[in-house]
């Protein structure tokens, strides 16, 4: 018996589940039942040729009927094989059926070889050696076929070829020696074979294994991602009232400053501050918008977007944040309009990432922000003096949570999502994007729109302009809102303008202040109330004590179904954080 032909040893033990073990025991069990179902087939020639030599033949018409039994043992066993593999795990069908497979080889080996019992010292030579070359062809495709279970054809193999080699001086006498040594030598040839036939399964049964792992492991990770997404989403709309609850307050305490400044050397500072607070409530709406862009729920807009604008915005952002660095920050400005066909709310996360990864990434020189003709678009530009980007990560600089080594030397800060950010809000939008680095010298990267003609788009307005100061007004105003730092502040721009106002947290208080004989020409009502209370029921009721009053709903909530209806009803929603010259408007309207 050549080395490694334990009966026992089966590789596809050792590395393979049982669940990828089946399918071989299968493949294996199939080939069995095809050569029981063969050979009776086989048989028959060599029946009919010892008839046409007058030998006796009742010992083959013996071994014909028990290939006949064994056919009838095939069939319900291979039913009873195939329904076991539809409802039993893996490893009961493997435990229950490879003895089953076992024994049936054996049986099978020894009916291949007992032809040659029957047959020797009593045929001609080239009987024999026709049926020994039968013999070979069916340990050949044995060894193919039922590899797979290696087990299964070892078994198989020792009694149907170790018979042959041992009948064989009785099947050659007169050559046996010759004959027996080629045969011997295909023991070792055919145990190769089957050997090499039964690694390749299990490695193509490995392959498959780990493959469905992988896809597991992907869809797995899939769900756990849009999961993440879908909480994150979750989060920001329902967090979204208390996020904008400060914005909103710092934006109107802002103003009443404004409004009451006498320093003309203060507007300049003033301004820029002004401007940084409306930059932060469009990066925040950005950050929500974008969370719904991602679930579907908003649609890409094409819009002209003044050029010039959106760098300074991006500028004063963060330009003190430039300072703090020692590194300077500035813009290539021009003397001729630059507008862009694109989505503001994307366009600006995108510039908005881009400056702060050079900012970030850059330890000395600066980073300059502009804007070249390229044929019919512009091409909107951040150039650094920092760190670069090597030649082995540039396939990988927009990827999620890629961050270069140099980067986590200089900086370990983020988790490597800003230019995946760029790259995404890109896409979403239909803009060329790209880059050129050199690595420890600076990048250049670029965002690409189409130019929209200059005569065609609204008026610019011009930065650098004394901040806004609004006329006084008269009149009174009642403002429901729970939260005593946003009622501070919308007490501080009321009176700024010259209003006289009412804060209540509750209807309670609202109906108190109305008991004690104030009467509000304008009524503002926070829609999310600690009390349960509806803002729109609080809002209607006091509509009914006060006819001739005007006045709206103020909420941070974006989709509000009780607010839609509100709106489908008639009622005016104004969506936090408030733009002060909306509001103006509104109250000079109302109060006049």
């Amino acid at each position: 018996m050549p080395r490694g032909l334990s009966l026992d040893k089966d590789e596809s033990a050792s590395v393979l589940s049982p669940e990828a073990r089946l399918p071989l025991l299968e493949m294996a069990f199939r080939r069995l039942i095809f050569g029981i179902r063969a050979m009776p087939f086989v048989g028959v020639p060599f029946i009919l040729w010892m008839v046409h030599l007058g030998l006796d033949i009742d010992a083959m018409l013996l071994w014909l009927a028990a290939y006949g039994l064994g056919n009838l043992w095939v069939i319900p066993n291979k039913s009873r094989l195939e329904r076991d593999v539809a409802t039993l795990p893996a490893e009961a069908v493997l435990t229950r059926w490879r003895p089953v497979a076992h024994r049936a080889a054996l049986v099978h080996g020894l009916g291949v070889s007992t032809v040659s019992l029957i047959t020797a010292g009593r045929v001609p030579i080239e009987f024999a050696f026709l049926l020994v070359s039968t013999q070979m062809s069916i340990v050949a495709g044995n060894a193919t076929h039922q590899s797979p279970e290696f087990g299964t054809f070892k078994r198989f193999f020792l009694t149907a070829w170790g018979g042959c080699v041992v009948l064989a001086p009785w099947s050659f006498p007169s050559m046996w020696v010759p004959t027996g040594f080629l045969m011997l030598f295909y023991v070792v040839a055919i145990h190769r074979h089957a050997k090499s036939s039964h690694h390749f399964f299990v490695r193509y049964a490995e392959l498959e294994e780990s493959s469905k792992r992988l896809a597991e492991s992907y869809r797995v990770a899939k769900e756990e991602a849009e999961a993440a997404l879908q909480a994150k989403s979750q989060f920001l709309t329902t967090a979204s009232h208390d996020l904008r609850q400060p914005v909103h307050a710092m934006g109107f305490l802002i103003e009443s400053i404004i409004h009451r400044n006498r320093d003309a050397a203060q507007l300049s500072a003033l301004e820029d501050l002004r401007r940084s607070v409306s930059s932060v409530t469009l990066m925040f709406n950005s950050l929500l918008d974008l969370s719904r862009i991602e679930n579907g729920g908003v649609h890409i807009s094409r819009v002209q977007v003044d050029i010039d604008t959106l760098l300074r915005d991006v500028e004063i952002l963060y330009r003190e944040e430039a300072r703090s660095r020692g590194l300077a920050l500035r813009i290539h400005s021009s003397s001729r309009r630059r507008v862009a066909l694109a989505d503001p709310v994307l366009l600006r996360q995108s510039l908005v990432n881009l400056v702060h990864n050079a900012l970030r990434y850059t330890s000395r020189g600066g980073v300059l922000l502009g804007a070249r003709r390229r044929g019919p678009d512009w091409r909107l530009e951040v150039w650094d003096t920092g760190v670069g980007v090597a030649n082995t990560d540039r396939g990988r600089i927009y990827s999620p949570f890629f961050r270069n080594e140099h980067a986590w030397r200089i900086d370990s800060a983020g988790h490597g999502l800003g230019l995946a950010v760029v790259a995404r809000c890109a896409e979403l939008m239909g803009a060329a994007h790209g880059f050129d680095s050199v690595e420890g010298r600076g990048s250049r990267f670029w965002i690409q729109f189409p130019a929209v003609s200059a005569e065609a788009s609204p008026p610019r307005i011009e930065a650098g302009r004394p901040p806004q100061v609004y006329r006084q007004l008269s009149g009174t105003c009642l403002v429901i809102d729970d939260d005593p730092q946003v009622s501070s502040a919308w007490q501080s721009l009321m009176q700024a303008w010259g209003i006289d106002v009412r804060c209540a947290a509750s209807a309670m208080e609202a109906f108190a202040h109305l008991d004690r004989g104030f009467q509000p020409r304008a009524i503002l009502c926070d829609q999310r109330l600690r009390s349960g209370e509806s803002g729109v029921d609080v809002l209607k009721a006091l509509f009914v004590r006060c006819p001739d009053a005007s006045g709206a709903m103020v909420s941070g909530e974006h989709a509000s179904p009780e607010l839609q209806e509100a709106e489908q009803d008639g009622y005016l929603v104004l969506r936090k954080p408030v733009a002060v010259p909306q509001l103006y408007s509104l109250m000079e309207q109302w109060l006049n």
